[in-house]
């Protein structure tokens, strides 16, 4: 068996647009028919951009190549114009084409992923949303915590038992910066409220995007921690973990981080400093499944746990759910709300979510189809990339 065909889909995202404005697809197709998809999760480029960068290494690396055989894929397409080094753009589309020779091996062998990664030590997995604003509402819900409450509680009663939130302000550019008094202030009575709000049926998980300097941090950690926060997520920038060690020995608030790292190599930094003790490794970035299955292994040694981060489409989201299924050390699973919506609609059959927990799918591969029809009439036609940081 071999890789014969590529297809690639970038898709726009239609209002209220949860989960980024576009997601990029893609569809390798074996000589024998079989067909995987993958995902590939913020390459900072126009994503037009990135479905030609998809369709080079796929051309270059790929055609022709067993996808059985992850780990030499891996390599040679880490390896190629001799970067060998963690790198968002090529680990995002080296991410999407490993997860669909993972789809490919599953349906090839008539098992689902995590069967093939170590089996599955759960039958459900706890999940987390953030709060999002209502159809027709504008975005208050991230700086009116009255209202932001409100909207706590009623994720709590539809069987949500984690919520996630970043009042801080937006990110910028320009980060890291020492909060004002002023943001300080909305910060704590977000989680004042929120606590008062939800009492003890609910983990409160508080963003905040690598916005703050370490002693900025620590200077909010400080006012949180009498609220107890299961997480303070991304307290400084990801480049320098030191110094998000720093802020984790300040406080009693368990640090999480990973969205923006790739690779192996980067996690080790997070544990060998201490900076965190909750790795979020975004599949369709970080390199993979496998890629992900071996720093879910690298934290189990530091007894750190995992919680995929998730803001991308279905594709993504279900590799994530395959590798957190296998992993032990599993802490919880980032979802956006319980999967309805567009995250439904262009899949032949939704992901399944049930009173605040997801059902790990038990069919071949990832379990999931993507609806190429839906993904077809709905082209991405704006010029902004995924997320966008303010210049100011």
């Amino acid at each position: 068996m071999h890789v014969a065909e590529c297809e690639t889909f970038v898709v726009g995202v239609p209002p209220p647009g949860f989960g980024g404005r576009y997601w990029v697809f893609l569809k390798l197709v074996t000589d024998t028919g079989v067909v995987g998809f993958g995902e590939v999760y913020s390459v900072p480029f126009h994503p037009q951009v990135v479905a030609q960068m998809i369709e080079d290494v796929v051309d270059r690396h790929v055609i022709g190549a067993d996808p059985f055989r992850i780990e030499r894929l891996w390599r040679i397409i880490y390896s190629s114009g001799y970067t060998q080094r963690p790198d968002t753009s090529i680990l995002g589309i080296l991410s999407g084409i490993e997860m669909a020779c993972w789809d490919i091996i599953g349906k090839e062998t008539g098992r689902p992923v995590y069967d093939l990664l170590g089996g599955r030590v759960r039958e459900k997995l706890r999940s987390y949303t953030y709060l999002y604003p209502d159809p027709g509402e504008d975005t208050t819900v991230y700086s009116d915590p009255d209202l932001a409450a409100e909207r706590a509680v009623a994720y709590v009663e539809r069987g949500f038992t984690a919520v996630k939130f970043d009042p801080f302000g937006p990110y910028t550019a320009l980060d890291p910066r020492q909060p004002s008094l002023e943001a300080l202030d909305l910060s704590e009575r977000f989680v004042r409220t929120l606590r008062e709000a939800v009492g003890d049926r609910a983990d409160l998980l508080f963003g905040t995007h690598g916005q703050m300097t370490p002693s900025g941090a620590i200077r909010l950690a400080r006012r949180l921690e009498q609220y107890d926060p299961l997480w303070f997520e991304e307290p400084t920038p990801p480049e320098v973990p030191e110094r998000m060690a720093d802020v984790a020995r300040a406080t009693t608030i368990p640090i999480a981080t990973g969205e923006r790292l790739t690779t192996k190599y980067e996690f080790a930094r997070v544990l060998q400093t201490g900076a965190a003790s909750i790795l979020q490794m975004a599949l369709g970035r970080v390199g993979g499944l496998l890629e992900g299955k071996k720093i879910a292994g690298m934290a189990e040694a530091h007894h750190a746990v995992i919680a995929p981060h998730l803001y991308c489409g279905p594709i993504a989201a279900a590799a994530d759910i395959h590798l957190s299924a296998c992993s032990p050390n599993f802490l919880i699973q980032e979802s956006i709300l319980d999967w309805g919506g567009f995250h439904a609609d262009i899949l032949k059959r939704p992901l399944e979510w049930e009173d605040g927990y997801i059902i790990p799918p038990t069919e071949p591969g990832l379990g999931v189809e993507l609806d190429v029809e839906v993904a077809l009439n709905h082209p991405y036609e704006g010029e902004l990339l995924h997320l966008e940081m303010n210049d100011e």
